[in-house]
């Protein structure tokens, strides 16, 4: 079996790296824990475990060189200086990762300082998957077959007239697999294709780095200022930071309809615009319009970014729903950088406790846009919809 190994490390979504920065500003003492969640409830051979350990021990090595950084100081002037010098003394210390296996069931957790674990969630998921079908001995389709697939997505979505970023690091069939798809879309004749959230990928084929935060940042709002207070103070903190830059907002944490109470016309003008992670897309679309329109900004100035779970038939029911109302662009993940002949993962991690300096551990939680599919300590979420008047 061939060891499963990161390449970089930069191989990691671009929005890790934009909310370390972040974090390292705002929140340098505070301490938050991870867990993994399968999701599609998978099963583990036996010695995975063991695997793993090795793979996550061999992340101590990885190490920003300085054609990454010199790359991270051109295309991302928004980063601070001092943050790439932190980033390039930083190492992974696998010591906050822990790994149990128990029969073909896994146990992962990640503990320690926010701005230090930060970075382990994208690239753990991506060695999970890998090792999964690895060990398993699945064989994917060759490589002439997954290029052409890729070509044939990529005509597809060029005939749509929409742009779009491969979002596919996380839940990957493999580095190789990642690799022929981005070259293959850097490739395609007449490509809507803009870039994509995998730094390492982004700066080995000169695309653009797409992303801005995740669930993350607004779960651990909540969990240290109030459910109440944390769209409105995760936004406004991100401002803080980035003054403009990087301005696509995700409002689904706490369901979009709480989102937009606080996304007022301050945030809707300074924002250029917000991201779909979960519920129905049309539905999504409509509520942002409409809210655009209530605040008087015209619609078509602003995007919306869609994330979730998309494959061609998506994009084109939205793309229609869509035209001539609002700007529109899509980042595609698994149905690019796993769609190889084999049933994909569903498998996440999730922040699920935050400490902060002066006080305990506080349980976090998300309450995403389908229906009663919340995550999270279930007494938390009670409590969360009770303070966000949110019915099932």
């Amino acid at each position: 079996m061939k060891e499963v190994r990161l390449h970089s490390i930069l191989d990691n979504d671009f929005y890790k790296i934009t909310m370390q920065n972040a974090v390292i500003k705002q929140f340098p003492n505070e301490k938050v824990r991870y867990r993994f969640i399968n999701r599609g409830e998978h099963h583990f051979p036996e010695g995975f475990a063991a695997e793993l350990r090795k793979s996550v021990n061999a992340m101590a090595e990885l190490k920003l060189t300085k054609s990454e950084k010199q790359y991270l100081k051109e295309t991302c002037p928004y980063l601070d200086l001092p943050y790439l010098d932190f980033l390039a003394g930083y190492h992974y210390d696998p010591a906050e990762v822990h790994i149990i296996q128990s029969g073909n069931d896994l146990e992962v957790t990640v503990e320690g300082e926010w701005y230090r674990t930060i970075l382990w969630e994208v690239p753990l998921l991506a060695l999970i998957s890998e090792l999964h079908y690895e060990m398993k001995h699945l064989e994917r389709d060759s490589n002439e077959v997954v290029i052409r697939r890729t070509m044939e997505k990529a005509a597809q979505l060029n005939r749509l007239g929409v742009t779009f970023a491969e979002f596919g690091t996380r839940r990957r069939h493999s580095y190789a697999v990642q690799d022929l798809v981005v070259d293959a879309l850097v490739k395609s004749k007449n490509s809507t294709f803009i870039g994509s959230s995998n730094m390492h990928f982004a700066m080995k084929y000169g695309v653009k780095p797409i992303g801005t935060h995740a669930h993350e940042w607004f779960m651990f709002h909540a969990a240290e200022y109030g459910f109440k207070m944390a769209n409105a103070l995760s936004l406004e903190h991100w401002v803080d930071v980035y003054r403009g830059d990087l301005g696509v907002a995700l409002s689904d944490t706490y369901t979009t309809d709480v989102f937009f109470q606080q996304f007022d016309k301050k945030f809707a003008k300074l924002f250029d615009g917000v991201r779909h992670d979960s519920g129905d897309p049309i539905e999504f679309a409509n509520k942002t319009i409409r809210h655009y329109e209530e605040n008087g900004i015209n619609p078509l100035f602003k995007y919306i970014i869609f994330s979730d779970s998309l494959n061609l038939e998506k994009v084109e029911e939205i793309t229609k729903a869509c035209k001539d109302r609002i700007g529109i662009s899509f980042g595609i993940g698994t149905n690019l950088t796993n769609d190889v002949g084999l049933k994909p993962m569903n498998i996440v991690m999730k922040l699920i406790a935050a400490k902060s300096s002066h006080g305990g551990w506080t349980p976090t939680v998300k309450l995403s846009d389908e229906k009663g599919k919340y995550t999270g300590d279930p007494e938390m979420i009670e409590l969360a919809k009770e303070f966000l008047r949110i019915k099932d």
